[in-house]
């Protein structure tokens, strides 16, 4: 599960939201046990199992924008309406290093957002590594912001292939 989950970083949502699985010590899985064996007793087909993960990867792959698409966004603007880049990461994150015009993600500009922004605006959401921010974009799309999107391999990839002047960190978690 572990290389599952390595390659397919969608699957962790997609075997909670869909099966149940993986959400609690209940439906608990290890990350040494195989997709097979999780699938055995879960009760579960693996191939819709497998179905399952690679659609959610698929939807997954449509809503990131890479780094140097959003470094041509930031400079000329998206294709329609305005853009509202958001980190996701933790304050202390953000005031070390950001992309420029990003605003932390806090409840109080949740809030702002659903109230005052427009759906049509695109609102793209950035983490470290870019695998925390798609379930943000999951909220934000739910709440009808249909142009949000997720930068492809976070602040770091960005500062890699976009601003390679933007310094990179490491953090003890990945």
């Amino acid at each position: 599960m572990g290389e599952v989950l390595r390659q397919f970083p969608a699957a962790q949502r997609a075997l909670f939201a869909r099966f149940h699985i993986g959400g609690c010590s209940k439906c608990a899985y290890r990350p040494e046990q195989t997709l097979e064996e999780v699938c055995r007793s879960n009760e579960l087909s693996l191939t819709e199992v497998i179905a399952e993960i690679e659609a959610s990867h698929a939807q997954d792959v449509k809503l990131q924008v890479g780094p140097t698409e959003l470094a041509q966004w930031l400079n000329s603007g998206p294709p329609q309406g305005k853009l509202h880049l958001l980190d996701v990461r933790t304050r202390e994150e953000h005031e070390a290093v950001c992309i420029a015009g990003s605003q932390l993600l806090t409840q109080e500009l949740v809030q702002q957002a659903f109230a005052n922004w427009e759906r049509e605006d695109f609102v793209v959401l950035y983490d470290h590594l870019g695998t925390r921010s798609m379930d943000v974009a999951a909220y934000f799309l739910g709440h009808g912001f249909a142009n949000t999107r997720c930068l492809a391999g976070g602040i770091d990839a960005y500062s890699r292939e976009a601003q390679p002047t933007l310094p990179r960190y490491r953090l003890e978690l990945d």
